[in-house]
This record gives structure tokens, sequence and C-alpha cells, in this order.
């Protein structure tokens, strides 16, 4: 069944979606794909799934193994290209956001995997779909979602082996030695409602868990934030918002693509499932010569800045306004936002003059402790000697001390010295009111 579902169009597509989007015009060596990426994430459920068959004291449901493993293959098949970058573009044009997972589950329910899934037993396609989804309640589905997940356990570590960084090394092996299986108590409003199967570390594995956190948190400012990789996605966004935009105004021929192509028909219908997976990274790469003579300027323009590697600068605002005070801080980065879009509004260019990388999904935090809203497997867990579980903060000032990693950058053509110089001018100006009381 396994090798049914990686031989089918929807998994073989994932071999032509990079793992990390832009990344390899930082880290040449980043060109793994999400097929890769995949078969290692299976690799890795088949190793914690074998913990839950020596470690759980009772009878083991082979099904829901088979159930995991499936899930922890397929996890990623309704990435768009350049992953993340793409489901971006949603917000830009006001529509809601159609992201990999809700594709991931119409593919395995309703398209050409559920053919493979469904004649297998009744519910068999429907269970994969739930296990991707955030929040199992079950130490099947911790497999595929809960924080030593199969998923995270392998990209943090092909993607340190790719980039070539020598931060986030960890000791996985070690880890996986030292996983158990805890029944833990699980308490709502001081009441208890039960008990949670959970992986939980013993305490050998304290330091190594530590390492666990701090190399995943470690990642996103030395690969996934780098400034380069984010510019890049940026331009990228602009560039299919502006593609749809054309398409709603019925300017599709000043796009520079056929009609019948790929991008052109998914600027059509931006939320049709069907045209997003007949995208993926080289029907993008294909498409950027044609783009690049465009009629339209800012397609020409967005274009031709991918295909010669030729990004905007950055200004690091954040480096800037990081010595104030952390409400100053807030309130000096939504002046400067609201300055800028003000600026931009009366300064158009080709594409906006300063593209700003500073809202929701420009933070990371290392270790989230446990909110009763976000459940039991949210949180890493670690069993004593006694046989008491506490969560890894409570053993580890570190992890507790290590506060969220934010980002506000503002990028500029290099040749345009006037967006330069008015970032510039209205930093100064929050440093000086914050200075002048």
């Amino acid at each position: 069944m396994l090798w049914e579902l990686i031989q089918t169009p929807a998994f073989q597509r994932l071999r032509r979606i990079k793992q990390l989007g832009f990344s390899d015009f930082v880290y040449p060596g980043a060109t793994h794909s999400r097929f890769s990426h995949s078969i290692g994430v299976f690799h890795t459920a088949r190793r914690l799934t074998s913990i839950i068959e020596e470690k759980l004291d009772k009878k083991i449901d082979d099904d829901l193994i088979k159930r995991a493993q499936a899930a922890a293959l397929l996890h990623d098949v309704g990435h768009g290209p350049f992953s993340h970058a793409f489901e971006a573009v949603y917000e830009k044009v006001g529509l809601p956001k159609v992201d990999h997972e809700s594709i991931s589950v119409h593919l395995i329910q309703d398209d050409q995997i559920a053919k493979i899934l469904k004649p297998i037993c009744s519910g068999f396609a429907e269970d994969v779909a739930q296990m991707i989804r955030p929040g199992s309640q079950t130490i099947y589905g911790a497999v595929v979602s809960s924080q030593f997940d199969a998923d995270r356990l392998d990209y943090m570590r092909r993607d340190r082996l790719m980039t070539g960084t020598q931060n986030a090394a960890i000791d996985f092996h070690w880890l996986l030695a030292n996983l158990e299986i805890g029944n833990v108590p699980n308490v709502v409003d001081d009441a208890l409602i039960g008990y949670q199967e959970l992986f939980v570390l013993s305490t050998k594995a304290l330091q190594a868990a530590e390492a666990y956190v701090l190399g995943l948190f470690q990642l996103y400012p030395t690969v996934y934030f780098h400034k380069a990789t984010r510019g890049a996605e940026k331009i990228f966004t602009e560039l299919i918002a502006r593609l749809i935009t054309l398409s709603r105004e019925s300017a599709h021929a000043r796009t520079g693509l056929p009609a019948n192509h790929p991008l052109s028909c998914f600027a059509r219908a931006p939320q049709s499932m069907e045209r997003i997976q007949a995208l993926d990274d080289t029907v993008v790469w294909g498409a950027l010569p044609m783009l690049a003579q465009a009629e339209d300027a800012t397609v020409a323009h967005c274009a031709n800045r991918l295909w010669r590697r030729e990004l905007y600068k950055c200004i690091d605002a954040r480096a800037r306004l990081d010595k104030l005070p952390a409400e100053a801080f807030e309130a000096a980065q939504k002046s400067v936002t609201r300055k800028i879009t003000d600026w931009l509004r009366e300064n158009p260019g080709p594409c906006p003059r300063i593209l700003i990388d500073g809202g929701k999904d420009a933070k990371r935090e290392a270790y989230s402790e446990y909110k009763e809203s976000k459940g039991l497997q949210n949180q890493i867990l670690v069993r004593s000697e006694e046989g008491e579980y506490a969560d890894i903060c409570d053993y580890s000032p570190m992890i507790k001390a290590i506060k969220t990693y934010k980002v506000f950058r503002l990028y500029y053509a290099k040749e345009d010295t006037e967006a330069q110089s008015f970032i510039q001018q209205v930093i100064q100006e929050e440093l000086n009111n914050v200075a002048n009381g």
C-alpha cells in the first residue's frame, strides 16, 4: 500500500518542490525536496511506532500503527510551490487561505490517494487525514503531530545537513533511546478528567532534550528566517499576487504567459485545489523567463529579480529598535509600519518600493509552556525516577529563559536611495521620540 502511495502523481510531485523554498539562494546545498523529507518522516515514524510496540503496556493496535505510518508519509502531499511563501499570497490578495493541510486532507479523503486508502478498510482514509491535523489525542497520533513528532525530528536534521550549518545538532539516537510512553494525568480547571498516553523522556535525556529545543530554535534565525530567503519570498508573493490581480481585471495578456499555462489557470481560480496541485517549483522557474518579458511592470520587475537573484537590500529594523523597552518597541514597530504604508501609497513603484517583513508569521518561540487550550501533546514531559511528570521548563531554566525571536525587516531596491533614506528617517524618528519622552 505504501509503495502504491509513493507512485501516485500527487506524491511524485513532491520531487519538484524544494523543502526550503528559496534557501538555496543562501545555502547552495539546500536543494532537497519534500519527497526526500516525506520518505525520511516515514522512516522516523517507523522508529517511533517501534517504541510504541516495545513500551506500551497494553495490546498494540496494528491498524492504528499502519494509519500513523501512512499519515507520516503523506503529511506534506498538499504543499504548494515554495511551500509556506505560496500560502502568504492569499492574505496579500484578500482571499481565505488554502493551506497545505487542507489540500492534503482533500487528496487523502477524496482524490487519487483516497482510491488506494479507502479499499483497505472502512474509515482508513478518514483516520489518516485526521492524524495529520494538529491536536491528536492518541499516542499513535503523536507520531505525526506532537513535540516529538516524526516531521520535526526529520526536517531539523535534514535541513541542518543540507544547509551545512553547524548549529542545531541533536543526539537523535539518545533521545529515542530514552523516549518512553507515559500515562499522564489530564487536568482541566484543576479537575482530573482522565489520562492520556504520551511520549515522555527519562531524566537521562534532559541535556539532549535541551539541545533539541535549542537546536530547533536556532534554525529559525540561521536558516528559515534568513534575511535573503525572506526577501526572495516577499518578491515571490508580490509576483503571484499580481498575477491573480491581473486575472481579476481581465488583463491576463499583460502577464506574458499563455492562457493555458498552469500559473494562468491558477490565477483565474486560486482556491481550486486541482489548480494548486498543477503547480510546483519547476513550473514557476520555467515561467520566469516569460514573466520577465511581461508587459506589466510589476510582473516583469519581480520575475527578473527572482530569475537573476537580484534581491532587495535589507535593513534590520528590529536590531535598530531593540534597545527600546518591549512596550515602546511594539509601538515603534506599528508606527514605522504605518508611516511606510502611507509613504508607499504616495510613492508607488513597479513593485512596492519597500517590502515589510514583520507580521504574525515573523516570530518563533523556543518552547511554549503548557496551556490547557493546546492540550498535552504540545509539551515535552519528563518522567522522574519517582514516576512523576513535569514540563521540561521545570527542569531547564535555560529553556524557560529563552525569549521569542522576532523579525522586523525592511527591504528596498539597491538603486532606490530615496526609499532607503525614508526607512532610516522613520526609524530614527521613533528612537528620537522615545529618547525625548
